[in-house]
């Protein structure tokens, strides 16, 4: 457990699920605003380490779904925030779903949890819940085991989520700037109350003083109600784009869809599914009773263009504070890198490069913190592409998730197909990949003074083979090494000396930009 002095002892103590997330992330800082408490509970609490607040919060090693780690992390809780799930997770999540809110709701009563507060998904009225996507029905079953437990429950309902980073708002981002005319699914005619990501945060901070008798499911969405095709022109109004011309057609399940967003958005299959699926239906506010409890800024809620137009501003700016990839894919690999210089798991293939390189070390720091997004991987170009549009076919993330800002990283970001493992400023930055792979790999890039004017870069690719499949695919990619792996570390090199960190247009065989 790593544990931080709080700044005002007497002040509640909320629990905060999902940290490392899109939600939870932005919602710490609210909280801490608010004059609250905060202790993160964590997988890994290592991913909360670069965070701007991480010196004002508790964090508390532990997992939902296993209720054994949970004492500790509810101990002295006022009201605990329940905003994991387990979307894009494939087969079984609706039951990986239920056993965490089983856990949750059991360890909030055990330590006599003032309140629960939960972010689910709002569902259409009127249709029986056998009828819903597999993803909404899951929420909805978790919301009922929330408030079925005995400690007072809001359970906060909200269709689409706009602001700068979330699924939603990428997915109708790229749908738009990339298709000036596309032929779509029915489901762009459906009604939809989206809410921007301000709003939703205003909600689940002012939830945390509702009365003890209140334990209901509040609806909350803002003060537009709007079809996803006049979301899209609406989006392409405010971006400066020319009109859309869009082809509803009856063909396209959700299952062709969710291929089709996969194909044009960053957003990977697993997760475009559910949100295609769960616009299926009309979702649209029932009752707006939490502004009893809440209420609306003097300003009013915030419309759907007005938080088009903050998102895009945020995007433009570099200052999205949390994404939808911010959190790690369900069944991603987390193993981190075997540091043990007697490690005996098995096989660990590696490939080590270092150059020498005439100036200063903070030059080359540059740009290897640069890497990755926009500025690309410094070799074979295509290779890497290639790669890309490999793991997108076998449903990963692929290249398109690239980065949160565009000149830092932090622990937990994700960069393209890889993740932030480790990040010590000037000197040192390790990836873990996320794609598909037989086996769990690392890419790890450093640099250290070698006298004035000098340094040295040092660069290792390690892969950990998963049986027989992953030792053929080692061997059948280092033939490519010299390419990939070496042309990164001249590239990089040859970068640095030239005094520029974006932009990169490499030639020779190693160079390249994407």
């Amino acid at each position: 457990m790593v544990s931080r002095q709080p700044s005002a002892e007497s002040a509640p103590l909320c629990l905060v699920t999902g940290a490392t997330g899109y939600i939870g992330g932005r919602l710490v800082p609210e909280l801490l605003a608010a004059g609250y408490r905060v202790r993160c509970l964590a997988r890994d609490p290592g991913r909360l380490r670069d965070q701007p607040w991480a010196e004002r919060v508790e964090v508390v090693r532990g997992d939902v779904t296993r209720p054994e780690t949970l004492t500790a992390a509810f101990g002295g809780s006022a009201v605990a925030y329940f905003l994991v799930h387990a979307l894009g997770a494939g087969a079984g999540f609706e039951e990986t779903d239920r056993r965490a809110a089983e856990g949750f709701a059991g360890a909030a009563k055990d330590a006599g949890t003032g309140r629960i507060v939960y972010l689910g998904g709002l569902t259409p009225g009127g249709v029986p819940e056998r009828e819903l996507s597999p993803h909404l029905r899951s929420r909805a079953e978790v919301g009922r085991i929330l408030l079925e437990s005995g400690v007072p429950t809001a359970q906060l309902r909200a269709a689409v989520i706009l602001g700068s980073g979330s699924a939603s708002f990428e997915m109708l981002r790229y749908l738009t700037e990339r298709l000036p005319a596309m032929v779509t699914p029915r489901w762009v005619n459906t009604r939809i109350q989206p809410i921007a990501v301000r709003d939703v945060l205003r909600y689940l901070v002012g939830a945390a003083k509702l009365p003890p008798e209140v334990n209901r499911t509040f609806d909350v969405g803002g003060p537009d109600v709007l079809t996803y095709r006049q979301m899209m022109a609406g989006y392409a109004a405010v971006a400066g784009l020319p009109r859309r011309a869009i082809l509803p057609v009856p063909v396209l399940t959700p299952s062709l869809s969710s291929h089709w967003v996969g194909l044009v958005t960053p957003v990977p299959r697993s997760i475009a599914r559910p949100l295609v699926e769960s616009l299926r239906h009309e979702v649209v506010c029932g009752e707006h009773d939490i502004a009893r409890y809440v209420p609306d800024p003097p300003e009013g809620l915030l419309g759907f263009r007005d938080a088009v137009e903050l998102a895009l501003k945020r995007v433009r700016d570099a200052d999205v504070a949390t994404r939808w990839s911010s959190a790690a894919l369900p069944g991603a690999p987390s193993d981190p890198l075997p540091t043990d210089p007697d490690w005996s798991g098995g096989s660990l293939y590696e490939d080590r490069r270092a150059r020498r390189v005439a100036v200063n070390a903070g030059a080359v720091w540059q740009v290897i913190e640069g890497i990755g997004g926009e500025n690309g991987w410094y070799s074979f170009p295509l290779a890497w592409a290639v790669r890309g549009w490999m793991d997108r076919a076998a449903g990963g993330v692929g290249l398109r998730r690239g980065r949160r800002d565009p000149r830092r990283l932090r622990v937990g970001d994700s960069l393209d197909f890889w993740r932030v493992e480790e990040v010590r400023s000037g000197r040192l930055l390790r990836l873990r990949a996320e794609m598909r792979l037989p086996g769990l790999a690392w890419l790890e890039l450093s640099v250290a003074d070698d006298g004035p004017g000098r340094c040295v870069y040092r660069q290792r690719a390690l892969f950990r083979p998963r049986g027989l499949a992953g030792h053929a695919y080692w061997w059948s990619i280092v033939p490519f090494h010299a390419w990939v792996f070496g042309g990164m570390a001249r590239n990089i090199a040859r970068q640095a000396r030239s005094g520029r960190i974006g932009g990169y247009t490499g030639s020779g065989s190693g160079g390249g930009a994407r």
